[in-house]
């Protein structure tokens, strides 16, 4: 009886911070700087839609670039490690003495980043080219990169990071495999499922036989597992997954060649959480295939079936392309390629049949990992244009996240700020609801580590909310 009435006060204790806090969110949600401090505070679970190099901040990677005397490309702001044979190219050594440094440290940070963007580019090209511009240095740098995201995690209280990494590196010829190009794009054509798995299965075996999994092998052992344990990234504060990815401008047998890779190495190692597809979802290819594309993880899931996996899907919107294009993404993420999480989803509402679409997403628990400064970056859309209250309205679940807070100059505060100041009946009982989605329904393989991270999660909350008790 004692311990029955121990806990009853514990859990009465725990409404009534939740309740103060809930009071003291509904007076400062419109105030910036009030809402930035609480949220700064509060703890954020994890995050969960998130790109390993364009989450590191533009000023470390000049930094290093002017460091390590890089090449700059004085018109695109590409660095290179080497002198490429055409452009313009000068070390950055010799702008510094030509007095030059200076100017085009901005021009740089404009174009690696959000940082002080004035349209002169549209906002889509500057993010999704800014990758390739500093690129080289990232490369031996993944160290650095990782502790940078820790510290800042640490400092705004989130405790799980799951982060697209790196791609697998892979040196196989499949040159004799070439014809497959041409056969599965006629399947996509003539939206032949059945021929596509035959094929795939045709051109799995044939990967087999060039060794895939060795490839995968390498990967786990000698960079993630080395890295990961190397860094001491996983404490008793902080815990850091890694989500493989493959790319999808890449021509059908290649990126299937990466994509089986990647299967095999979430399969075989419990550091790498699961598998993800990204470029911009508009492009030539990823348009062409995408019917392809999710053929594809529906065959390495029957071949991998304990593997999870989440998709980019329908980061699209009315103008970047035809309005045919926005009816069909989400569905196929979801009913032919069997997505467990979905990320951005911006095109719901113009989705086929898009409210049973949100129904079975909410029946199925297929979460929505929703990004509101990339998405009113890269695609213009925020406020009520932006589908999160269609999903809220329909119970899919919601978990909040950066996506590429470097490139975006955004933080996880800043999310729950922008959250609680554009939809204000979300409360604070639901936002914690949100920041514990982000724990549970992560694809953390060791039940025992997301165990202990939803404890730990109840004791931030409680320290959180004791301080409003106090006020």
């Amino acid at each position: 009886m004692t311990r029955i009435i121990t806990l009853f006060c514990i859990f009465i204790a725990q409404i009534g911070f939740s309740q103060t806090a809930d009071s003291y969110l509904e007076k400062i949600r419109n105030n910036e700087a009030l809402s930035t401090a609480f949220f700064q505070q509060m703890p954020k679970g994890g995050d969960l839609h998130h790109h390993f190099s364009g989450s590191i901040y533009a000023e470390p990677l000049l930094e290093r670039a002017i460091a390590e005397d890089f090449y700059l490309n004085l018109e695109t702001m590409e660095v290179s490690k080497t002198k490429p044979e055409k452009g313009n190219w000068q070390t950055f050594s010799s702008l510094k003495k030509d007095g030059k440094l200076d100017h085009y440290q901005q021009q740089v940070m404009q174009t690696w980043s959000a940082k002080d963007y004035n349209g002169s580019v549209p906002s889509d090209d500057l993010f999704f080219d800014s990758f390739q511009k500093f690129e080289p240095t990232i490369k031996g740098h993944f160290a650095e990169g990782m502790l940078e995201l820790k510290k800042r995690a640490l400092s705004e209280n989130v405790s799980y990071i799951e982060t697209q990494l790196s791609t697998i590196p892979c040196d196989m010829n499949v040159s004799d495999l070439a014809d497959f190009n041409a056969k599965l794009r006629q399947t996509a054509t003539q939206k032949d499922e059945k021929a596509a798995l035959k094929l795939l299965d045709e051109l799995y075996q044939s990967l087999q036989k060039k060794e895939a999994k060795k490839y995968a092998t390498d990967f786990n052992t000698n960079f993630i597992a080395k890295l990961h344990k190397d860094l001491k990234i996983d404490d008793e504060r902080f815990t850091m997954r890694y989500q493989n990815f493959v790319l999808r401008f890449m021509d059908p047998v290649d990126l299937f060649k990466n994509l089986t890779i990647a299967f095999i190495s979430a399969n075989d190692s419990k550091l790498v959480a699961g598998v993800n597809i990204v470029s911009p979802e508009h492009g030539e290819n990823s348009m062409k295939d995408y019917w392809l594309h999710m053929v594809m993880f529906k065959y390495c899931n029957s071949k991998f079936p304990a593997v999870k996996y989440t998709l980019h899907a329908g980061e699209l919107t009315l103008g970047l392309v035809q309005p045919e294009e926005l009816t069909w993404h989400i569905n196929d993420a979801i009913h032919i390629a069997g997505a467990n999480r979905i990320g951005h989803g911006v095109d719901i509402a113009y989705e086929a049949n898009s409210y049973d679409l949100l129904r079975h997403m909410a029946q199925k628990n297929i979460p929505i990992e929703i990004n509101l400064t990339s998405n009113e970056f890269i695609l213009k859309v925020k406020e009520n244009r932006h589908p999160f209250t269609l999903y809220k309205e329909f119970n899919v679940p919601i978990v909040i996240s950066t996506d590429d807070a470097g490139i975006l100059r955004t933080n996880m505060t800043e999310q729950y700020v922008l959250l609680a100041k554009r939809y204000p009946d979300v409360s604070y009982a639901t936002i914690k609801k949100y920041v514990y989605n982000s724990i549970n329904y992560s694809f953390i393989q060791d039940e025992a580590v997301k165990k202990q991270l939803i404890k730990d999660l109840d004791n931030r909350f409680k320290t959180f909310e004791a301080k409003f008790s106090k006020n």
